[in-house]
């Protein structure tokens, strides 16, 4: 694979999910796929969800933080997925509200799933954003249907997040022995990536244009700029960030970016979809059977941490 036009390259990779062998075995296949002058120089785009459901949260950080040194020429984007955005409201890596509210006012919305949930009742939870509560809660249904699967903890599935620090699910301790560097890492996650000129192999030719990165997608029917600002701002006085968190409706292409001619990528979707410059890298939704994949623009390759290659 390689660029002779000089269209710089992107690399977008799906919801890891703390599967540290996936990104790993991911990262070596995009390494021997793409030229080496362009991997080392890429745009690597990470799309969120690097904890829960997976036993190796803790070395998926680890990786992901030690990707800048090991790859200086390299740029990279680390997206907050919604379990992220839980998982920083429980350790304390949110910023507060810029208007001056407290966390706990975030509660009220949904307060009538607290007792189903199990929101997060230990030391340290009277200011705590509602997703910290929920990501730390103990969920009182406990098999989910829909992926076939018991339920880790809480409605994140985020026990085995708990247990890749040694702590049991719920431990107030977990917030007090919280490393540094991976409380920084998730403090700095971007709610939200643009781009211009960013190009894309179609069939109609090259495009170049500009890319929106954004978890989930935006809201139809609702102003554009104003979801956009949100994210921006990364604004934490929002009990459930829309954008973030929700699937069905925001999955398609928002109408005001489909007259602008956007890239809108996204991963959360559990699926891979790719409907004109409308791209959901998600193939693994937090199932170990799953693969991991990435996008490369702009040669609309996938590669996967599946994948198999014979050495030449």
């Amino acid at each position: 694979m390689e660029n002779t036009t000089n269209e710089k390259v992107v690399i977008c990779i799906g919801d890891i999910h703390g599967y540290v062998t996936k990104i790993k075995n991911l990262w070596s296949n995009l390494q021997n796929q793409i030229n080496q002058s362009e991997f080392e120089s890429a745009h690597i785009i990470f799309l969120g969800d690097y904890c829960d459901h997976g036993p190796d949260t803790r070395e998926v950080l680890d990786f992901l933080i030690s990707l800048p040194s090991k790859h200086p020429k390299q740029s990279h984007v680390f997206l907050a997925g919604n379990h992220d955005l839980g998982f920083a409201a429980f350790v304390g890596a949110l910023s507060p509200p810029a208007d001056g509210s407290m966390f706990s006012a975030t509660w009220d919305a949904h307060k009538s799933s607290e007792e189903i949930e199990g929101w997060y009742k230990g030391d340290g939870y009277e200011n705590m954003h509602l997703q910290g509560r929920r990501w730390g809660g103990d969920y009182k249904i406990k098999f989910n249907v829909n992926k076939g699967q018991e339920f880790k903890g809480s409605v994140y599935n985020a026990g085995s997040t708990f247990s890749s620090y040694g702590f049991p699910h719920g431990s107030p301790d977990f917030i007090k022995a919280f490393p540094s560097d991976h409380n920084k890492f998730l403090a700095n996650m971007a709610w939200i990536h643009e781009e211009d000129d960013v190009c894309i192999y179609a069939y109609q030719g090259t495009k170049c244009c500009k890319l929106i990165v954004v978890r989930g997608s935006f809201v139809n029917g609702k102003d554009l700029e104003e979801q956009m600002k949100s994210l921006r701002e990364r604004d934490t006085k929002i009990p459930e960030v829309k954008a973030i968190s929700w699937r069905w409706d925001v999955r398609d292409m928002h109408e005001e970016l489909s007259k602008q001619e956007t890239i809108l990528v996204s991963g959360h979707h559990g699926e891979l979809h790719i409907e004109g410059l409308r791209l959901i890298i998600d193939e693994g939704d937090g199932l170990e059977t799953n693969p991991l994949a990435a996008m490369v623009l702009p040669y609309m390759k996938i590669i996967r941490d599946t994948d198999t290659y014979k050495l030449e």
